[in-house]
């Protein structure tokens, strides 16, 4: 599985959000979109998050 977190850029953003200094970073997984955050933080958190989730599933089925 592939985890992605990239800061969106000013060409993605709206007018309003970039005037406003609103930075968003964007979580993917295999290049689908599945969260956007207003901190690094909290994306790299939910990056992990998705990643340890995976590790059990992957673990669960070379159990079964």
């Amino acid at each position: 599985m592939t985890v992605k977190v990239t800061e969106r850029d000013d060409a993605h953003m709206s007018h309003e959000g970039i005037a406003a200094g609103i930075r968003i970073w964007d979580v993917h997984q295999q290049d689908l979109l599945v969260g956007m955050f207003h901190s690094e933080t909290d994306a790299q958190n939910y990056r992990a998050e998705l990643e340890r989730e995976e590790r059990l599933r992957s673990r669960e089925m070379a159990e079964s």
